[in-house]
């Protein structure tokens, strides 16, 4: 079974509280590990999604103080950024492992996503089949977020969160630390997959 290579202690890492302390254990330990799944699991969504994928690893550059409560592999359309298009992202927190679908504040032609998605909800809704989906949008990182079905009502609040002014989306799906010692790349590959009629939604406007 090809897992993500996980430790517990990796886990541990979001539960330093001294900043620095913090940082290094995340720059020494964890980053270099996204940067090869990201590497690795890139080629892997073109071909599962039949689109192209950039890899980018967050580098918390701007951050002085208050360490990151989680760290990500970015999966976007450009190799120059990801910020500014929807993306797709592999998290690691104290929480566990996430697969997730996201729109910063930062993306370009939000109000057209956002109008979009409102627009398709009910075509949203039959995609997703009910599927149980977590929002993370100013979640405490501390543990898995709620479910909530993918129902057109979902899909219509997304899209009145994304139509904010300094709006955004990010739902997904997440595994606890326990579980994702054992997580199968195939199965994150499996979720993104569920993700990818929204993905592709947003795309469509961005692109």
């Amino acid at each position: 079974m090809a897992t993500l290579g996980f430790w517990r202690g990796d886990f541990d890492v979001f539960g330093i509280e001294d900043f620095n302390a913090r940082m290094e254990k995340i720059y020494d330990r964890i980053t270099p590990r996204m940067v090869r799944l990201g590497r690795e699991l890139a080629p892997e969504l073109s071909r599962k999604l039949h689109m192209e994928f950039f890899p980018h690893v967050a580098k918390h550059m701007r951050r002085t103080v208050n360490p990151p409560d989680e760290t990500w592999a970015a999966f976007g359309p450009s190799p120059k950024g990801y910020k500014r298009y929807g993306y797709l992202a592999l998290c690691i927190s104290g929480a566990g492992v996430h697969a997730r679908i996201v729109v910063t504040s930062d993306a370009a032609r939000r109000p057209e996503m956002a109008r979009l998605i409102k627009s398709k909800a009910e075509e949203m809704a039959k995609s997703f089949r009910g599927a149980a989906i977590q929002q993370y949008k100013n979640w405490d990182c501390h543990k898995l977020p709620d479910s909530s079905a993918a129902g057109p009502d979902f899909f219509d609040g997304l899209g009145d969160a994304l139509a904010k002014k300094t709006g955004g989306i990010d739902v997904g799906f997440g595994w606890t630390a326990r579980d994702a010692l054992n997580l199968d790349r195939a199965e994150v590959l499996d979720a993104f997959r569920e993700l990818e009629p929204l993905y592709r939604l947003i795309r469509s406007v961005a692109s």
